[in-house]
């Protein structure tokens, strides 16, 4: 299933607020839907799962679990159906860049994007209760924020190598890239001189080794990391550095220890034992003791974070916890 290939659809927020208070009008809402609708009595949608992508995907970051997808599998198109959008704060969708706002951009934090979907999905889909979320990395916050703060508007939620909170090494690296960027000369407190390139590059590097598992990294060789780090540095390097900063920034507020247990419906937990970004001990394990209804599943990756592309090595376990909400 190729996704990357498939166009996205373009939606029109008439107005949309957020938590500061703050209004913006006629923002942009990027997404694409995959699968059959199916609708209940009331003429609504009632088998649809909502994709929430990581910190620099966007819509087609839903390929990710698209070995999942395929007709026999425990999310086949056949059975529900997917919403993947670029969420508020992402190029395609309402940003500091899209938006043409840049430094006047509202300051957001995940329960804004959280809103920023429901709000779409409701206007543009008519769809009130998603049967379900699923959320990779920064993805996750969205989806656990959701099932915390509207614990009655979903049937499940699945959090695939994520966390309830920023705190330790994760806010160390977000507060290190933007550190670097506002740093830099042509940032000038947000007033963007220049385009930042450089900075980006750097901020991009100073993360580099924490995406894959710490063995695929010994394994290569000093000339490989230095191109592969030249290469991810080159691509991050294309972003708007306000997105950039931005994103950063909602990642580093986000803690939801006191409230995470306010979730009801089952959650099944995904961790990774080589992902270094939220390690299950540290990330995985703590939210499956502070979520009643949850089940953990964690798997072994040479990719590490990046690793979650590889869900069909627990395939037994995901069919189990969907036959719940199999019609």
């Amino acid at each position: 299933m190729d996704i990357k290939s498939i166009k996205p659809n373009y939606y029109t927020l008439k107005s949309f607020e957020f938590i500061n208070g703050r209004i913006l009008e006629d923002q942009i809402v990027e997404y694409i839907t995959l699968g059959t609708p199916r609708y209940d009595a009331e003429g609504k949608i009632c088998n649809a799962i909502v994709y929430f992508h990581g910190t620099t995907g966007n819509y087609s970051s839903i390929s990710r679990i698209s070995s999942m997808l395929v007709d026999g599998k425990p999310l086949s198109l056949e059975d529900y159906y997917f919403v993947s959008l670029s969420t508020l704060g992402t190029p395609g969708s309402s940003s500091p860049s899209t938006s043409g706002l840049n430094n006047n951009y509202p300051e957001y934090g995940v329960l804004d994007m959280v809103n920023f979907n429901r709000q779409f999905l409701e206007e543009c889909l008519n769809i009130t209760h998603p049967l379900g979320l699923i959320g990779n990395s920064m993805g996750g916050f969205e989806a656990v924020t959701w099932a915390t703060v509207y614990p009655d508007s979903i049937d499940f939620l699945i959090s695939l190598v994520s966390s309830y909170k920023v705190g330790g090494q994760n806010y160390v690296i977000s507060k290190v890239m933007n550190d670097i960027i506002t740093s830099d000369p042509d940032f000038n407190g947000g007033n963007i001189t220049g385009d930042c390139k450089r900075s980006l590059k750097m901020a991009s590097k100073s993360m580099y080794s924490f995406g894959l598992s710490r063995q695929f990294y010994m394994d290569q060789s000093i000339s490989d990391i230095n191109k592969y780090m030249d290469e991810f540095a080159e691509e991050d390097s294309m972003e708007d550095v306000l997105d950039a900063y931005y994103r950063n920034v909602a990642s580093m507020n986000y803690d939801l220890s006191s409230i995470v247990s306010d979730i009801c419906v089952p959650t099944l937990i995904i961790g990774i034992y080589e992902d270094q970004y939220f390690p299950p001990e540290l990330d995985a394990v703590p939210m499956h003791a502070l979520i009643k209804n949850s089940t953990l599943v964690c798997f072994n990756s040479y990719m590490g974070h990046v690793g979650s592309s590889e869900l069909i090595k627990i395939e037994p376990e995901i069919s189990e916890f969907m036959s719940q909400f199999k019609e």
